[in-house]
Formats: structure tokens, sequence, C-alpha cells
């Protein structure tokens, strides 16, 4: 996928980072400058949609999870 438009840049990898991308772009079967492109791609576009963070916001028994029937019967929801 080289294109004449790209701008060619270097970094530097821990050796460990480096053997890692390696096998994840063979595995892929791409070359590993590609998963690179991929990964800075999606990295950027995430950047740019804002992320809600919802932990802690509400107020509630510390145990919905384990008991969600039992919740949902006190709370009434469902019922007509």
């Amino acid at each position: 996928m080289f294109d004449q438009d790209m701008k060619k840049t270097s970094i530097y990898l821990e050796p460990e980072l480096d053997a890692t991308l390696a096998r994840m772009a063979d595995r892929l079967g791409i070359t590993k400058a590609e998963l690179i492109r991929r990964s800075l791609r999606a990295a950027a576009e995430g950047e740019a949609r804002p992320r809600v963070s919802a932990i802690g916001v509400g107020q509630g028994p510390g145990d919905v999870s384990e008991n969600v029937d039992k919740h949902l019967v006190e709370s009434g929801f469902g019922e007509s």
C-alpha cells in the first residue's frame, strides 16, 4: 500500500514490541508498516470521538450484578 503521497517517519521500538508487531503482521498477512499505519489510524480516529465514562456516576446497591432479578422486582421494572 505504498503511496507517493505518504510521509516517511522513523520511530524507536523496544525489541519485544517490534517482535510482537512482526508476529501480528505475519498473522494478518500484511507488512509491519501497514500494521503500524492501521493501528495509528484507529487510535487517531478513536481520539476524535468523545468517550463517555459512566463509572461512578450513579448510586445503588453494590450487589446489582449478583442479584439482578431481586432488584428488578423491588424496582417494579416491567410492571404495567
